[in-house]
């Protein structure tokens, strides 16, 4: 059983097969000779290891505040932030820093004696790793003690 299709319909409807094909493929042609526009590598988020007292949040939010947050992009080696330009090198060393200087909440006791940051430049991960060392740390008493 055959279908009847009459003549210009058939001619219609190559056509628009001829047309579609061509303009697939000319979007193809066009997408591969365009320039490649570097963009830039957009910051995904911050990974903390090594913690065990100090929460992740105060480390996350004290490496954020050396550029590694939302909205942030890496060029080639420059971390461009909504308020500035740093050489990804200084803004790594500047979250080692602050990551440093991350207290146990409450307290002013900075257990963290060394951090490590690891920036991935293919998919914008930020990588911290830090070593808790209590024997260390500095604590003083300053409340009287009351003697029964």
């Amino acid at each position: 059983m055959f279908i009847k299709i009459r003549r210009d319909t058939l001619i219609i409807l190559l056509l628009a097969f001829i047309l579609i094909l061509c303009g697939r493929l000319i979007t193809y042609v066009a997408f591969a000779s365009s320039d490649d526009i570097n963009d830039g590598i957009p910051i995904s988020g911050v990974i903390i290891k090594g913690n065990d007292i100090v929460p992740v949040d105060t480390i996350r939010y004290n490496v954020m505040q050396a550029g590694f947050r939302d909205g942030s992009v890496i060029y080639d080696d420059i971390l461009k932030t909504s308020k500035r330009e740093v050489s990804l090198q200084d803004a790594i060393q500047t979250a080692q820093e602050f990551a440093t200087r991350s207290t146990v909440p409450g307290t002013s006791v900075q257990p963290i004696t060394a951090a490590d940051v690891q920036v991935d430049k293919n998919t914008g991960v930020v990588t911290v790793t830090v070593i808790e060392d209590f024997s260390s740390v500095e604590l003083e008493n300053k409340t009287k003690g009351v003697s029964g």
